[in-house]
């Protein structure tokens, strides 16, 4: 198993859905950086369940920080983070242990692990770990704000409904007052009525996230195999559930002519930039100054319930399922800051390596 991200700014999640806790160790963070539980706080809360959008599983998720702060900085020493898991129920899980749920990692962790992986809701293969990315991604979000770098996300589809173009701005204003993380409040509320009628419904919903990175300097990425968006879209395939990630027009590129999507060059206030940003800030692997822009899609959530087919693992016969349990309806109203942390995470480990970020904050 991997459960490892970064080479100078390595962050090792462990823990499972049900067991004791979830934690992250963050190694190589720079030393004399103020770091507080609420500075962990602040992001956790925002990824919580909350309201009836979401799963009914409430944890509380109070941050303890064990190691590599003293006095209210960073020391240099790995910094390790954990959470507790107080409200688990297994019930469901224990019942399913033999038919694999169509859409989850049930059946292909049963092979490669011989059938000892923790089974009780999706071991670590459950949207839980994302709470180890976000604790994760708030140190590396300090870490990041060291150069001025800011990390944005925001929902601009679920179920189908799109949100119009807002400004960053709107963004920083809006997402948060938002129930589904979503900067355009008609499109917002669309998105949560679809969501819950898919809920009604015993179905669910996907989406897609946005993430935006402002103020990255030129020069960041590791050419030719640790590219900004190969080492970017690694880190975004560990969030449960993410089936595509593109980069500026991404896929819309393939459309355009040469002359549409280039980004032509030109100065601005002493500075090289350009006037679009087909490329989405990344040429070659490697920030051009331009916002880096990605955009994530999350298939809609597997564990619904309408009847499905699986098979009986002990039994080898064809079976039926209908899923109980908690689950949210639609995963994207709560990843949204679990993408900002990857995001935060990659360009800490990048500016780290490259250079752009201090070891010492003094």
């Amino acid at each position: 198993m991997s459960n490892q991200i970064g080479k100078a700014f390595v962050v090792t999640s462990f823990g499972e859905s049900h067991g004791k806790l979830i934690g992250a160790i963050v190694d190589g963070c720079p030393a004399g950086m103020s770091l507080s539980s609420e500075d962990i706080q602040m992001d956790l809360d925002r990824r919580r369940a909350e309201g009836d959008l979401s799963t009914p599983r409430h944890e509380e998720d109070k941050a303890e920080i064990l190691s590599g702060v003293f006095n209210g900085h960073t020391t240099g020493a790995p910094i390790c983070m954990v959470i507790w898991n107080r409200d688990t129920d297994s019930t469901e899980y224990e019942r399913l242990h033999h038919l694999p749920r169509p859409g989850r990692a049930d059946y292909t962790a049963y092979v490669k692990y011989g059938g000892f992986s923790d089974y009780r809701g999706g071991g670590e293969f459950s949207g839980r770990i994302t709470a180890s990315f976000v604790m994760a991604g708030a140190v590396a979000r300090k870490v990041i704000a060291l150069s001025g770098i800011e990390v944005l996300a925001h929902t601009v589809e679920i179920g189908g409904i799109p949100a119009r173009k807002v400004s960053y701005q709107e963004i920083k204003e809006r997402v948060a007052k938002s129930e589904v993380g979503c900067a355009d409040p008609e499109a917002s509320e669309l998105m949560a009525g679809a969501i819950r009628k898919a809920r009604d419904e015993g179905d669910s919903l996907g989406g897609v996230v946005e993430v935006v990175a402002l103020n990255v300097p030129p020069g960041v990425g590791e050419p030719i195999f640790d590219t900004l968006e190969g080492e970017l879209s690694k880190a975004f395939f560990a969030i449960p559930a993410v089936k595509g990630v593109e980069f500026g027009a991404g896929f819309a590129a393939a459309k355009m002519k040469g002359s549409e999507n280039n980004d032509p060059f030109s100065v601005e206030g002493g500075k090289i930039t350009s006037p679009t940003n087909n490329s989405g800030g990344i040429l070659g692997g490697i920030s051009s100054g331009r916002p880096i822009i990605a955009r994530l899609a999350f298939k809609p959530t597997p564990s619904i319930r309408k009847p499905q087919k699986t098979v009986n693992l002990k039994k080898m016969s064809e079976e039926e399922i209908v899923i109980g349990g908690r689950h949210d309806p639609c995963f994207v109203p709560r990843v949204v800051v679990s993408v900002e942390a990857m995001m935060c995470i990659v360009l800490a480990d990048l500016g780290l390596r490259g250079g752009q970020i201090p070891r010492v904050n003094r």
